[in-house]
């Protein structure tokens, strides 16, 4: 309840055992956009060439234009996505890259995500690791964009038990940032042999109809869809469905958003292969298919993706030069338990001995009436293009602290970047701060706009007496 004036005492409902690293994650500034604004990443470090796929862009890696700078056929490059590649080259308007090693974000490579708009990943056949989870999710959190292309279930072309469908869904599933149905949607386990989904009628979407042509019908050689869970994720939209298929069963294409960034799935890999690539493998023209407008949905989906588009929904992507209202803080209710958050052991709780704001889990930090120490903390990209961020949480104190004039337990409410170095401390509340009921509180973070900072709560308690504090509902908003 509000007002514990004892030390706490972590049982039975409390969420013990989050003992997470809640150190500093790397400072990231965003870069200025390019000349060719729209960064594209294509994945090839996940057996996208296993068997007789061929999912690259080019045998020039991770630049493309090693093998020919200024390509104006789709043999130009090699490689069973190359008219892909080469479509996007010849605008003038994008940058394309091939990832060959562990996808990472805010970091330094070359290839690290917080130098992309988009990430593309063309039926990866390894499961991502941890940390590569960790990227890829908060890259789209960020603001950047996802293009999930899967394939039938069983698609196993390297033979090490996983194919695109589970890897994709674990991608979803199991990550440290959002693993509560993050985008709104997760991959049918099937196998469905052929067919030529159709396009719904919206002409006013820019994955439909964009600057690369109108989209009608999309093709299945060997694929499968997804189920739509709206109430997960407001934003999914199915875009093409399989025969007798509507609202949020079949869906063949499927856009969403995640915290500022757009996401898209396409259920089979057989429309974005061109039919030629490198010797040795068997591949099949879906993108030049008569009977589909695979190469329009291709080309206006990584241009929404990469913020070209503004209209159909969504945030424009990281290099995007606009800002669009929103809130990034991921479980900022901590209704998820620990994800996305990294703290202390038991800060996250549901403890009945305090009481949240909303919902049922807070964070409790000290409160145990001995020399204790206790962190929360989150790594957020405040966007460039937006003048307005301000951090919200609300704050309740109590204390079994008399004093009227000292400060023996202290929260700090801290920015830190990549090496722990505090950038700026916010505030530091105190057992004088004690009240009933919680207060809502508020800075600016509009200074560090660009950045990718870590917002860090540390919770200090003295020797003797008891304080606690107790946080809910924080928020970042931003426009």
């Amino acid at each position: 309840m509000l007002g514990l004036t004892v030390p706490r005492h972590r049982l039975g409902a409390v969420l013990a055992g989050f003992s997470l690293v809640a150190a500093g994650v790397a400072v990231q500034v965003t870069p200025a956009a390019a000349a060719t604004p729209h960064r594209i990443l294509f994945d090839n470090a996940h057996a996208e060439t296993a068997g007789n796929a061929d999912w690259i862009v080019s045998t020039s890696q991770p630049d493309p234009l090693g093998q020919d700078s200024s390509p104006s056929a789709e043999t130009d490059w090699t490689g069973a996505l190359s008219s892909w590649g080469v479509a996007l080259q010849k605008t003038g308007d994008y940058s394309l890259k091939t990832a060959t090693s562990a996808l990472t974000y805010g970091g330094s490579s070359a290839t690290d995500l917080s130098n992309f708009d988009t990430l593309v990943l063309p039926e990866p056949n390894t499961l991502f690791t941890t940390a590569e989870k960790t990227a890829i999710m908060t890259f789209v959190k960020n603001g950047g964009g996802l293009f999930m292309i899967s394939d039938h279930t069983g698609a196993d072309r390297n033979n090490d038990g996983e194919d695109a469908v589970e890897i994709l869904n674990d991608l979803m599933t199991n990550n440290s940032v959002d693993s509560t149905d993050p985008f709104g949607f997760s991959i049918d386990s099937l196998s469905i042999s052929s067919d030529y989904p159709s396009a719904i009628g919206d002409s006013s979407n820019p994955v439909l109809h964009g600057s690369f042509g109108t989209v009608t019908k999309s093709l299945i050689a060997s694929g499968t869809t997804a189920t739509l869970k709206p109430a997960d994720n407001s934003a999914v939209k199915g875009l093409l469905y399989r025969t007798g298929y509507s609202g949020n069963t079949g869906a063949f294409f499927a856009t969403s958003t995640f915290g500022s960034g757009r996401v898209a799935f396409w259920g089979d890999s057989s429309p974005i292969d061109d039919g030629t690539g490198q010797s040795g493998n068997t591949l099949y023209d879906g993108w030049n298919d008569s009977g589909a407008t695979n190469a329009a949905l291709a080309l206006n989906a990584t241009e929404w993706l990469a913020g070209g588009s503004s209209s159909g929904g969504g945030d424009d992507g990281g290099g995007g030069s606009t800002c669009t209202s929103a809130q990034l803080l991921g479980n900022n209710g901590f209704e998820s338990g620990s994800s996305t958050w990294s703290s202390s052991s038991g800060v996250i709780t549901n403890s009945a001995d305090e009481s949240a704001r909303t919902g049922s889990y807070y964070a409790w930090l000290a409160g145990y009436g001995s020399a204790h120490t206790d962190t929360l903390s989150q790594s957020v990209t405040v966007p460039a293009a937006c003048t307005t961020a301000t951090l919200s949480f609300y704050l309740h104190v109590d204390t079994a602290e008399t004093s009227t004039s000292t400060a023996y337990d202290t929260l700090k409410v801290q920015v830190l970047n990549s090496s722990g170095t505090v950038l700026s401390t916010l505030a530091t509340y105190s057992n004088l701060n004690a009240a009933s009921g919680y207060t809502q509180r508020s800075f600016s973070l509009a200074g560090y706009a660009g950045q990718t900072v870590t917002l860090k709560f540390t919770g200090t308690e003295g020797s003797t007496l008891q304080t606690s504090f107790v946080i809910d509902d924080t928020a970042l908003n931003v426009s």
